[in-house]
């Protein structure tokens, strides 16, 4: 998962495009990048490993009115500067830059077929293909060599891509991951949400249709269906946990009231008679728990303090960083909690590592029982479309019954919300989301060379 955002149209384009990587941070932590076209076509990049604030607040070098940018979260390829976006090369006709959410499955085979054909990668990332196919392209207009680009490329991919004073957004057919247009005045700016467009001041217009290209340029801008439809498989998980609650993603829908009727959706699928008070894990949670509270009347408490210096466990490149993180990210309420048995809401269980570290938190502080409720079903599979859980074996609903995950981590009962229930609680529902996740329904076929799991596309 990753942030991407573009502009078109507006001066100092790159300190916009900084200031709403900020709103995107959450999408991903590894590494951060923009690069920058001026009025020559020339384009010149900054990319640094770790925060958007680290190293990236020097833009006197990013000149021009188009720029992009992009916050990393890998999926599989490595955490390095080389898999950093976007991505930039220079070829015959100027220069091509590149952001991209989302995974591509069958990019080992698209990737092979290029390096036959002589060429050369300098990454991992599976979105290095896309910049190679466009430069071997024939068409003359970006648009064109895009399109052709993007022919028979299988899974998930949100881009915004620029090609000499061009800027393109595009999704793929079946519009897995969020992307947004909107208007800065007399500039257009593509995000991955809305919260991002708030912080610059931009007003929504509408999503990036699946398959769709939209181009900006100096005639204005415009559209072309490059892809044919498919079959709806928008990622339900963006609501559960990924996209802010302060935005609006899938054709408008609110992330807040999404996660606020999941909450309620969960208290009348598992309620906990006897409990005394409900509190959510911050920050993703918040909303599940105000919709648990007011669906079984348990008061709703702040029992756990968040230290919002240290960023999303969930998204950590490596076990070992998420499970410190833990250790620093929260500090539990002791007034509230001791001798109370509490109801503790989260937005899921994945590795269950980060779980179990929070309810020893919460029985230390004297919680009489721990009654977990979790605000979407067990996760059992693998993902393939751009969340980094690339294997069973990392998955503790995938080997542990519900009873022995209570065990597990430490819990007096546990409780999910049904696939029913999540599907038929998000905006939109209950068709047309990927939930392979939750399911085993996966829309594509998967991988089934070990290698295509290594060219992660860095979100």
């Amino acid at each position: 998962m990753c942030g991407i955002f573009g502009v078109h149209g507006a001066q100092d384009a790159a300190g916009l495009v900084h200031l709403g990587l900020y709103s995107l941070q959450h999408r991903g932590q590894e590494s951060a990048g923009i690069v920058a076209v001026d009025a020559d076509g020339v384009a010149r990049a900054k990319r640094r490993m770790g925060l958007v604030s680290e190293g990236l607040n020097v833009l006197d070098e990013l000149a021009g009115t188009l720029a992009i940018g992009h916050t990393r979260y890998s999926t599989a390829g490595s955490s390095s500067i080389d898999n950093a976006h976007p991505v930039l090369v220079r070829f015959r006709g100027g220069y091509i830059a590149l952001a991209h959410n989302g995974n591509i499955v069958n990019a080992s085979e698209l990737r092979r077929e290029l390096e036959d054909e002589g060429s050369i990668f300098s990454s991992t990332m599976d979105s290095e293909v896309l910049v190679h196919r466009m430069a071997r392209s024939k068409a003359e207009r970006p648009d064109d060599q895009l399109a052709e680009a993007l022919q028979g490329v299988e899974g998930a991919f949100s881009l915004v891509v620029a090609s000499g004073n061009t800027l393109m957004a595009a999704r793929d057919p079946r519009g897995w991951r969020p992307l947004v247009i909107g208007r800065l005045g007399g500039a257009v700016v593509f995000a991955s949400e809305t919260c991002a467009l708030d912080i610059v001041g931009a007003a929504h217009v509408r999503d990036v249709q699946p398959g769709e290209i939209v181009i900006v340029d100096a005639d204005g801008l415009r559209c072309r269906q490059a892809l044919a439809p498919r079959d709806s498989r928008r990622c339900v998980f963006e609501y559960v946990y990924f996209a802010r609650p302060d935005s609006r993603i899938f054709d408008g829908g609110s992330v807040d009231r999404a996660r606020r009727a999941l909450g309620r959706q969960l208290g009348r699928e598992c309620p906990a008679p006897g409990a005394d008070l409900v509190f959510g894990v911050p920050d993703s949670a918040n909303a599940a728990a105000l919709g648990y509270a007011e669906e079984t009347g348990l008061p709703l408490e702040l029992a756990l303090i968040r230290n919002h210096y240290v960023g999303r466990t969930f998204i950590q490149p490596s076990q070992a960083g998420r499970s410190h993180k833990v250790k620093v990210k929260y500090n539990p309420v002791r007034e509230v909690l001791e001798g109370k048995k509490v109801v503790m809401i989260d937005d899921s269980i994945v590795r269950g590592t980060t779980t179990r570290g929070l309810v020893s938190l919460v029985r230390a502080a004297g919680a009489r029982e721990v009654h977990m409720r979790i605000a979407s079903p067990p996760v059992t599979g693998p993902c393939y479309y751009g969340i980094d859980t690339p294997s069973r074996e990392e998955l503790i609903a995938a080997n542990l019954s519900v009873d022995d995950i209570a065990r597990h981590i430490d819990v007096d009962s546990l409780g999910y919300l049904s696939l029913e229930g999540m599907l038929a609680a998000v905006p939109g529902g209950p068709e047309g989301f990927c939930h392979a996740c939750f399911s085993g329904d996966y829309p594509t076929p998967p991988p089934t060379d070990p290698d295509k799991l290594r060219f992660g596309c860095g979100c």
